[in-house]
C-alpha cells in the first residue's frame, strides 16, 4: 500500500512494483513496464486528484503468477471514460498517452469513475508462461 501524494511517493511505488515482478519472475522488460504503468497511474492521480493510494500485490490464479495494481483517488472523476482511453485525449494538458498506453501493457484492465466521486483503476500482468 502507497499514499501518493507526491512525487516521492510515486517513486517509491514504482519501485516497489519492478522489485514484485523482478521476485515473481518476470523478463526484466516487463518489470519496467509494471513500473511504468505505476508511475502512470501515481502520476494521474497527483496531477488530477492530489492525492490518493496504489496498492501492488502478487498474484497466483489457475497455476500462473501475476501482479495487480490497484490504484483509487477520490478527485474529481472522469466524465468519459470511453474517451479517456483514447489516444491523445486528455483534459488536463497533457498528451493523453498514460490511460491508454496502461491498458495496452496490461492484461487485464477496468477504470470505474463517476464524476465527483473519483477514480478506480484495476490493472493486471500474468507472467509468461
Amino acid at each position: 500500500f502507497f499514499s501518493i501524494s507526491d512525487s516521492v511517493d510515486n517513486s517509491m511505488a514504482s519501485r516497489a512494483a519492478r522489485c514484485l515482478c523482478e521476485d515473481i519472475g518476470f523478463a526484466e522488460s516487463e518489470q519496467f513496464l509494471v513500473a511504468t504503468v505505476v508511475s502512470e497511474l501515481a502520476t494521474n492521480i497527483l496531477h488530477y486528484a492530489g492525492q490518493g493510494e496504489i496498492r501492488i500485490k502478487a498474484l497466483q490464479c489457475c497455476g500462473r503468477q501475476g501482479v495487480e495494481v490497484l490504484a483509487t483517488d477520490h478527485g474529481p472523476g472522469i466524465t468519459d471514460i470511453e474517451k479517456a482511453l483514447t489516444d491523445n485525449y486528455s483534459t488536463g494538458g497533457t498528451l493523453g498517452l498514460g490511460l491508454p498506453s496502461v491498458k495496452r501493457i496490461m492484461d487485464e484492465f477496468t477504470i470505474e469513475s463517476e464524476p465527483g466521486c473519483g477514480v478506480r483503476c484495476l490493472a493486471r500482468k500474468w507472467k509468461a508462461i
